[in-house]
């Protein structure tokens, strides 16, 4: 068990526990942690049926510190299994923390490599598990790469991204060099202790667009994610035409930006990008993704939904952080990656209500939704130039919306569908989240998140999760990640427009949670 030695540790583990779960933020139906401090996912996979999700963790409280990967198991995406913890800092070269990394099937023997950190220094290391992956013996070689490349002037260097390519390993570990930009620097292995440096695969340009800008690629890439898109293994000598995606999160001086990601064509040593875009336009309310091939092929992917709310809300509030939803990654006609929620989810809903056909005028607030885990589903057409608004979480001063002097919600988070018409008639359409009215509490984050979307003749098909605070939007395709913490206790569910919007249908249900009641720090 981890020491209480971090300053911001005073609270015993089982009031943790109690505040956590008292906590009216904290998500249902989302993996969470037990209680504490959740980041990155890490050695996301499936072994012999079972789904593993490992995790940065510290049981501590709600601060990074000292961490840990926590563990749980699923066999189906949706329920969770918490397990004993699967590392934790030793003496060595993670005496200050067992930070991210993946799983690797090294001939049938589950391996993980991690970055452990000593100090300021984090370098590559490896442990490998018993058969049912519930515990780890460290490889006495770590660090199995005892340095960064010499000679360069990195930014940072950490987290890794692992595979098997004909009779080798091949391994990424993000980083960046001074004064050019982010890179992942590409090694080689016969048997995941030994590895050659081969040299960068490809070197982004932190000079190119804005700092502030939703695409800027940082000075920093951390948790990189090659992998080829649709299917099939790297460097298999497919058809020059397969689509390589290349995913890492733009850092900057100890700052997470957002996840982004180069499609192009991975070939011998290096990666030869085409397009960049943005992974999630949520920014880094989805940071730190990981991805896998599950046993029927599918590629699934998860994020970090980082806190959207102070230091010291979260420390008292007992816990911090949220897993994404699993979301399956595909690649659309247009060639650029599009996501859905994995349809296991769809075994929560409950209660089905269904809205629809009609037109949308004005305001109307639908007396036979509410509540805050929800699961909707909107199919739409819109007329160029005409907007339609989704509101979620919201609250009135008087508990009828009909009674109410304000037409405006005291609180409500929305999501907004436009078309811009330009020269491609919905070329310039978007989503949006509007969280200017989401909290009276003035101490959270309320700025606003958009990217364009595609509305092939006007239709969008809507995907809305609520889960209290976090909320995950999928616009035809394409994501929108963020938090959002109502004071009055949010239910109402609203829809809006401008110009002409015609809702075909609408489908609404709760969603069942699947962690109620405390759970253990340490099981």
């Amino acid at each position: 068990m981890t020491e209480l030695t971090h300053p911001l540790a005073t609270v015993p583990q089982h009031e943790l526990v109690a505040r956590a779960e008292a906590d009216p933020h904290r998500p249902r139906f989302h993996f969470v942690s037990p209680a504490g401090w959740l980041n990155d996912p890490n050695g996301v996979s499936q072994w012999n049926g079972t789904y593993h999700l490992f995790y940065q963790y510290n049981p501590e409280g709600a601060f990074h510190h000292r961490i840990l990967w926590g563990h749980a198991t699923s066999t189906d995406l949706v329920n969770w299994a918490d397990q004993p913890v699967a590392l934790e800092p030793s003496a060595g070269p993670d005496a200050d923390g067992c930070w991210s990394g993946v799983l690797v099937d090294d001939g049938g023997t589950p391996t993980l490599v991690y970055s452990g950190r000593h100090g300021e220094r984090e370098l590559p290391c490896v442990a490998v598990g018993s058969p049912d992956l519930l515990s780890w013996t460290k490889a006495p070689e770590n660090p199995v790469i005892p340095a960064p490349p010499a000679g360069v002037d990195i930014t940072a260097y950490r987290d890794h991204c692992v595979w098997r390519e004909g009779p080798v390993w091949r391994q990424l570990v993000g980083s960046g060099i001074r004064g050019r930009g982010g890179t992942a620097f590409l090694y080689e292995s016969a048997d995941l202790r030994r590895w050659d440096y081969i040299g960068p695969l490809f070197i982004g340009d932190a000079a190119s667009g804005h700092p502030a800008a939703t695409d800027w690629q940082g000075t920093m890439w951390e948790c990189v994610d090659l992998f080829r898109a649709g299917g099939g293994a790297l460097g298999d000598g497919s058809p020059g035409d397969a689509t390589d995606v290349l995913v890492f999160s733009a850092w900057h001086d100890g700052d997470t930006r957002h996840p982004l990601y180069w499609t192009g064509r991975y070939a011998g040593d290096s990666y030869t990008p085409r397009d960049l875009h943005r992974l999630d336009y949520g920014g880094r309310y989805f940071y730190a993704p990981q991805s896998f091939a599950d046993e029927s092929g599918r590629r699934v992917m998860f994020g970090w939904l980082q806190e959207g709310r102070t230091d010291a809300a979260m420390v008292e509030a007992g816990w911090s952080g949220v897993m994404s939803l699993p979301r399956l990654a595909t690649l659309d006609p247009d060639g650029e990656l599009a996501f859905a929620p994995v349809p296991e989810l769809e075994s929560l809903r409950r209660d089905h209500v269904r809205v629809g056909p009609r037109d949308v005028r004005g305001s109307d607030v639908l007396t036979s939704v509410a509540g805050n885990q929800l699961d909707l589903e909107l199919e739409l057409e819109l007329e160029p130039g005409s907007v339609f608004r989704l509101g979620v979480l919201g609250s009135w001063p008087v508990e009828d919306p009909a009674l109410a002097q304000d037409p405006e919600p005291a609180e409500e988070t929305v999501i907004e569908i436009g078309c811009d018409v330009g020269s491609g008639g919905f070329s310039h359409s978007y989503v949006l989240l509007d969280r200017s009215r989401t909290s009276l509490d003035h101490t959270v984050d309320t700025g606003e998140k958009s990217g364009p979307v595609r509305l092939p003749g006007g239709k969008l098909h809507l995907r809305v999760l609520v889960d209290r605070s976090a909320l995950e939007v999928f616009a035809n395709g394409k994501p929108l990640t963020a938090r959002a913490y109502p004071t009055l206790g949010g239910q109402t569910v609203r829809l809006s427009a401008t110009g002409t919007v015609r809702l075909l249908q609408l489908d609404a249900w709760r969603v069942e949670g699947v962690f109620a009641g405390p759970r253990p720090l340490f099981p």
